[in-house]
């Protein structure tokens, strides 16, 4: 727990955003979403607790620079495998959305949100 004390590395030093935001991209057109630990494993990087806030934290960053672009966001593609929702840092930046972040409503929100993305990104084929 010490880890929550102490400043990350710099993104970019860590992770390559550039890459992570190509791998999003590609799940997108192929109309899937991927798991924090099959980013990671995609990374070349076993899945543990500070690497992930490290990649929500490049999650930022790569939805920026879509909104950037006139794209839509993926950070909604990355989810936990236990119920296929994004984490809480990613509900916490929602300001479209009231309730609870687990569950059917959750669900269908996300749906909602990953279904424009799909639809984006298949145009890009």
């Amino acid at each position: 727990m010490i880890d929550e004390y102490i400043d990350p590395p710099p993104v970019a030093a860590a992770f390559d955003i550039d890459r992570i935001e190509a791998l999003l991209q590609q799940a997108a057109r192929d109309g899937r979403d991927t798991s924090y630990s099959e980013m990671l494993l995609n990374l070349g990087m076993r899945f543990t607790r500070p690497k992930m806030r490290t990649l929500c934290r490049v999650l930022d960053a790569v939805d920026l620079r879509a909104e950037a672009r006139g794209e839509p966001a993926l950070a909604a593609l990355v989810v936990r495998e236990s119920d296929r929702l994004p984490g809480q840092g990613w509900w916490l930046g929602r300001s479209d959305y009231v309730g609870a972040w687990t569950g059917p409503d959750a669900q269908h929100y996300v749906k909602e949100i990953q279904a424009a993305i799909f639809a984006h990104w298949a145009e890009r084929r």
